[in-house]
């Protein structure tokens, strides 16, 4: 059986699963480019958030996850069908850094969590500036998402994903200034991630924003 109808077969099945499962509402989906390459950036939540924002998705999505994740028996077979492939955290991964560039060169497109990590507490964290670097370098869309609901699903505590309700946000690209481009000075990376960061935030509660005080972006 050929591939892609193999791809689109397995995504409707999980499409079913998170409509009838999760009751996932999504909005915005004008906003994802039909072809092309492109980058989509959502806040990180879960384990599920990749098949949760990519389901809806007909074009196939490849996105970064914890190496170790990719090792587990069923879990981590699905994800590499899914498009994942193994980043170490805690350490510069160049490999996993080439690969995404070059993903992205072909026309592919990419799922990269802003701020690097699940968060632990419900709460949006600073956001880190790679996923700039990338669209900087390649000169490639972002689309900006954010994931309602996901932490109440499927906390880091709990073992198993609990059937509540997600509303999932696709925002319109973000379009980088000449300066942006041109520069690769921190500022003007940092200017970039704030403004990638204040879009994903504008759709959460009150209860998933960052603490008043807290840094929104990570310098």
């Amino acid at each position: 059986m050929d591939n892609d109808i193999v791809f689109q077969f397995t995504r409707l099945i999980v499409v079913t699963i998170c409509r009838i499962y999760f009751r996932i509402e999504y909005r915005g989906l004008e906003h994802v480019p039909v072809d092309g390459p492109m980058i989509m950036a959502p806040n990180h939540v879960s384990y599920l958030d990749p098949f949760w924002v990519s389901a809806p998705i007909t074009r196939p999505m490849r996105y970064m996850t914890w190496d170790r994740m990719t090792k587990l028996p069923l879990l981590g077979s699905l994800m590499r069908y899914y498009g994942a492939f193994p980043v170490k955290l805690n350490q510069g991964d160049r490999h996993a850094l080439r690969h995404s560039l070059e993903h992205l060169r072909s026309g592919g497109s990419l799922v990269i969590f802003p701020e690097g990590a699940r968060t632990k507490t419900g709460r949006l964290m600073p956001f880190k500036p790679g996923v700039v670097r990338l669209a900087i370098e390649t000169r490639v869309p972002v689309v900006p998402v954010t994931i309602i609901g996901g932490y109440d699903a499927f906390a880091p505590h709990h073992t198993f994903p609990r059937p509540y309700k997600l509303r999932i946000v696709y925002h319109p690209p973000i379009e980088m200034t000449d300066s942006e481009i041109k520069s690769r000075e921190k500022e003007h990376l940092l200017a970039y991630a704030d403004r990638l960061q204040s879009v994903v935030a504008s759709a959460l509660p009150p209860e998933s924003l960052p603490l008043p005080g807290h840094s929104v972006v990570e310098s």
